[in-house]
């Protein structure tokens, strides 16, 4: 004998709750942290820039490098002589190397765009930094 209507109606609205917590289980699990992004949206891998300054010449030489919104950057200077980078971020970042090597972090760049690091003794831009 089938059930009154009364009672199915129950089990309806429990087998459709049901159905709505997995998905919004599923949906949950599918936002999880990958390890590949910091709360702020950028990576967290710090991305290391290699520069060299030898006489009147610097490597790179305006190459652009793409770096995300926040992430941690370093650049590790080997120089023949002490010096200045300058880093056109907002706020701007003067960074001091000496003789050797040095390695500076630059604070977080968290505007999109492209930001210029320069010799100013040079007049060279070393590199762009492209922000996404």
């Amino acid at each position: 004998m089938p059930l009154p209507h009364i009672t199915r109606m129950p089990m309806r609205r429990t087998a459709a709750a049901a159905v709505a917590t997995a998905l919004l289980a599923l949906s949950l699990t599918a936002c999880g942290d990958d390890g590949s992004s910091s709360p702020g949206g950028g990576a967290t891998e710090t991305k290391t820039i290699t520069i060299t300054f030898d006489g009147d010449t610097v490597t790179p030489n305006g190459e652009r490098v793409d770096v995300a919104v926040g992430q941690p950057i370093e650049l590790d200077v080997t120089a023949d002589a002490p010096g200045e980078i300058h880093v056109h971020s907002n706020p701007e970042q003067e960074l001091e190397y000496d003789e050797g090597s040095t390695t500076l972090t630059l604070d977080p760049i968290t505007q999109p765009g492209v930001v210029d690091v320069e010799s100013h003794s040079l007049e060279q831009t070393i590199v762009q930094l492209e922000v996404k």
